[in-house]
């Protein structure tokens, strides 16, 4: 009698959950730069995504970061006057509710939530420069606290894992910026030595962390190569392990110049974008624009050695990408395309597979992918 009063009660608490919409779901946010919005999907377990609606911003709206908490996403608009929007996640549904605008003090090509969800980093390609801006618990994104000039085409900018730590490639000096990053007063602090020197030429744009925190694989734009970083944990300082090609051998593109170079034809110019990691740690992709690609890397996770797996054709210009937390589904935009493509990812051999095509805005560029329990 009691089991089944407990089976009764079971199922009218599934029944009530499904009914307030607040079962599990996974939703895929697609920053459309030329129509200033946001479209949101939500991704099935197979990998198929359903369109939802699109969400308000301003052109052009480009990176965006979502909070540790999940609560909140944060996109960059690009113009001025240069401004972060927090959008609240609506936990059931994945719709975006504006919460606010904030100043920020340039035009960034990357921004990043640290861990505490208290401080926005930023970079600054053509300022050449990082920011910090406070964020309040709302959400919302105050004036800048701090604003550093570095060097030429600052592209991106992340934490460590433990949060103590920050790292800013510069594709116009081959070096990547270290700082010190303090989670009380949001500041950063150079490093010593502040920066770590790269192979000339090489153009770094992004950067992961691998989930143990030992390395840091950074993609180099004009060569599409993939530098492993060996990260100190007591010193938060960077050195070169080994760096190695993500295109296939018999690619015919040349290296690149850092962008805008006037008068030069680059039709055949190696263009990287963007890279990520499979939650287990066992495969890296990285995007390349020109051939429009994403280029698959075998990972060894004791030394953090890198090795050349294959390369899958994608959308026109694959601006930006991402892997679901499960690690069983890719999602990747196109600059050029009205579609965005997912694929499935083979756990044994980090193969992928094309789920479908989906609609998109123009200019579709950046991606974000949260997932609720």
């Amino acid at each position: 009698m009691q089991a089944g009063k407990a089976r009764k009660a079971a199922l009218a608490a599934s029944f009530s959950i499904f009914a307030s919409g607040a079962m599990a779901a996974t939703f895929v946010y697609v920053s459309n730069a030329e129509d200033g919005d946001i479209g949101v999907y939500t991704l099935a377990r197979d990998g198929s995504l359903q369109p939802g609606e699109r969400f308000k911003a301003e052109k052009p709206v480009m990176p965006m970061t979502v909070s540790g908490d999940k609560r909140y996403l944060v996109a960059a608009v690009r113009a001025k006057p240069f401004s972060a929007y927090t959008y609240a996640i609506d936990r059931g549904t994945g719709a975006l509710k504006l919460v606010g605008t904030g100043p920020l003090a340039e035009s960034l090509p990357y921004i990043h939530l640290e861990r505490s969800g208290r401080y926005l980093l930023g970079a600054s390609y053509g300022a050449n420069l990082v920011s910090v801006n406070p964020v309040g618990p709302d959400g919302r994104v105050g004036e800048p606290l701090q604003v550093i000039p570095t060097a030429r085409n600052a592209h991106a900018i992340r934490t460590d894992n433990t949060n103590r730590f920050v790292f800013v490639p510069h594709l116009g000096t081959d070096q990547v910026f270290q700082f010190v990053f303090d989670e009380k007063s949001g500041r950063l602090s150079a490093n010593t030595p502040p920066i770590l020197q790269l192979k000339q030429g090489s153009g770094p744009r992004h950067l992961i962390v691998s989930a143990d925190n030992r390395f840091v694989y950074l993609l180099n734009e004009l060569t599409a190569t993939v530098s492993t970083l060996a990260l100190d944990a007591k010193t938060g300082l960077l050195s070169e392990v080994s760096t190695v090609s993500a295109l296939p051998a018999d690619n015919k593109l040349q290296p690149g110049a850092p962008r805008p170079t006037p008068g030069r034809n680059v039709d055949n110019d190696i263009w990287a974008s963007d890279l990520h990691l499979t939650p287990n740690g066992r495969f890296l992709y990285a995007a390349e624009r020109t051939s429009s690609t994403i280029n698959t890397l075998g990972v060894d996770g004791a030394t953090g050695k890198l090795t050349y797996v294959a390369s899958t054709p994608t959308e026109k210009q694959p601006r930006g990408f991402r892997i679901d937390p499960t690690g069983r589904s890719m999602i990747v935009t196109g600059e050029k395309s009205d579609t965005i493509s997912s694929y499935a990812i083979d756990p044994a051999s980090g193969a992928l597979k094309l789920v479908g095509k989906y609609p998109t805005g123009k200019g579709s560029n950046w991606v974000e992918i949260v997932a609720f329990d």
